[in-house]
């Protein structure tokens, strides 16, 4: 994976502005056929911070990320993106909002070249309407430039531009990846979305992947679904836990960490006990030297 950004050569002016978004989601509840999945959740991604969402399996993680992106509406509570609140929040608003997202799979498209899936996430900048894509007209040729050259950076900035003109199926997993990112981060958004983006890759590549994330900190919003805890407690400023639809705590990775209803959650949690039980008690220090690294 690449090295973490800098702003070095850029043609986008908003990565020279300090971050702004704010995300606020507020007293969240959302139940399927009657089961409760989230009861009363809250949280918020203050500007240029990374905030973690975490819990055993179950947690109902998957479901507030789903309500931030707009898949799953809740049953009650707010969400208040900039100040303003987003009542019938879909999907396909996320761009012209500033909002990007990875999905917990890489979700490119087959029939497309790696460097045309990235141009897709550019669409938020395309000047050129439909129509004048349709028949070729001389401002659709320029746009397309325009948002090949944004694709291109992109996956440059992720080490993935040799990789532009191949079909993504045909690509390691880890590189697949990148690519999903690399569509993410071209639209130049305020807030990103991220949900588990470190499944599947090695302890190396993981640790690039906090670095990056980090650096993109310096000039947009994450929102982080993780279970790999070494990365959450290196990367994040504020971690949310959630544990059977509900939030048990809430703060600083070492507030977090220190929480004796977190560790009771993941001991009681089947898969990877050994391992979270592990990051848990022995991240503290490591997630200190991380963010002052």
């Amino acid at each position: 994976m690449a090295q973490p950004p800098t702003t070095a050569g850029r043609s986008t002016p908003h990565h020279d502005r300090p971050p702004t978004a704010r995300l606020e989601m507020t007293g969240i509840s959302v139940a399927f056929g009657g089961v409760s999945a989230l009861s009363d959740v809250s949280l918020t991604v203050e500007p240029g911070q990374v905030h973690g969402l975490i819990g055993p399996n179950g947690a109902g993680k998957t479901t507030l990320f789903n309500v931030a992106c707009g898949l799953v509406r809740p049953d009650a509570g707010r969400i208040v993106w900039n100040g303003a609140e987003l009542r019938r929040l879909r999907p396909s608003r996320l761009a012209r909002l500033g909002i990007a997202r990875t999905l917990q799979g890489v979700g490119l498209f087959r029939g497309l070249t790696v460097l045309e899936n990235v141009m897709v996430g550019a669409h938020r900048h395309a000047r050129a309407g439909f129509l004048s894509a349709l028949f070729a007209v001389p401002t659709s040729d320029r746009d397309e430039a325009r948002l090949r050259a944004r694709a291109e950076a992109a996956l440059d900035e992720l080490d993935a531009g040799a990789y532009a003109g191949r079909p993504p199926d045909a690509l390691p997993y880890p590189v697949q990846k990148r690519v999903a990112l690399a569509r993410a981060l071209v639209s130049d958004p305020d807030l990103l979305l991220l949900d588990e983006p470190a499944s599947g890759l090695s302890e190396e590549e993981m640790r690039e992947l906090g670095d990056l994330i980090r650096a993109l900190s310096a000039r947009m919003s994450v929102l982080l679904v993780e279970h790999h805890m070494d990365l959450v407690m290196r990367v994040c400023d504020q971690i949310t836990v959630l544990d059977s639809g509900r939030q048990i705590a809430a703060g600083t990775p070492a507030q977090v960490q220190a929480d004796p209803a977190v560790t009771e959650a993941y001991l009681g949690d089947e898969v990877d006990v050994a391992a979270d039980a592990a990051a848990l008690s022995t991240s503290g220090t490591a997630a200190a030297d991380g963010r002052e690294g």
